[in-house]
């Protein structure tokens, strides 16, 4: 009877293992959907225009939109992962990046997909996209924000405390199929990282510190 109890256990534990696996939804690099999608009939891929309140700027500015590609072929789940501006204002940045982001995520949202014929059972994928705005020298730009492994980057702003607040209102990002190996190597990175920096921190204090008492040592022989 224990043994049967035993078994059961093992097999639920193993069927739920593998939903929970099922559910992990994949990350593509961009353009990587072309693999299994197409543009749906009639579909065209809207560009955002420039926030008319900084158009007179004539700054030139990229954002890195993350998505997810349904399988009906809409888009959603929207999330600025990486942006630049050659004059970025000193005040009100996040106004600023909202202001890019959502226009990019609009243009986004109008984006329409089909899987290609021989796709027979679409799944939904996350992927990424990039966007440009009063671009002088396109490649150049680009480069900026352009995401070439999309995965690692996910994982990079999660382990980062400074970043981390980005993705934490998302949470499409726990459903994501990244590489726990992957994760366990960023973070133990960024742990390293982290406790260098705050060792230097304690040396910088304590040769402060002793600084101090040489000068004042000194002046007390005088």
């Amino acid at each position: 009877m224990m043994f049967k109890r035993l078994l059961f256990c093992s097999l639920a534990l193993t069927f739920c293992t593998g939903a929970l696996a099922a559910d992990k939804i994949p990350v593509v690099n961009e353009g990587g959907i072309s693999n299994n999608w197409t543009l749906a009939p009639g579909a065209t891929l809207p560009a955002p225009a420039y926030p008319e309140i900084y158009r007179s700027s004539g700054a030139e500015v990229c954002v890195a939109i993350g998505y997810l590609l349904n399988e009906d072929g809409t888009t959603s789940d929207f999330s600025l992962l990486r942006s630049w501006s050659s004059d970025e204002p000193s005040q009100a940045k996040e106004e600023y990046w909202s202001l890019f982001a959502n226009d990019a995520s609009n243009a986004l949202a109008r984006w329409k997909f089909a899987p290609k014929p021989e796709v027979t059972n679409p799944k939904p994928v996350y992927t990424v996209a990039t966007f440009l705005f009063g671009a002088k020298d396109v490649a150049k730009l680009r480069s900026k924000c352009a995401i070439s492994d999309l995965a690692l980057h996910i994982v990079q702003i999660r382990a980062d405390g400074k970043t981390r607040r980005r993705l934490e209102a998302f949470p499409i990002y726990d459903r994501l199929d990244i590489d726990p190996a992957m994760v366990n190597r960023v973070d133990q990175q960024y742990r390293a990282q982290r406790q260098s920096e705050s060792q230097m921190s304690r040396d910088q204090r304590n040769s402060g510190n002793g600084v101090g008492s040489s000068v004042s040592g000194n002046q007390g022989r005088r």
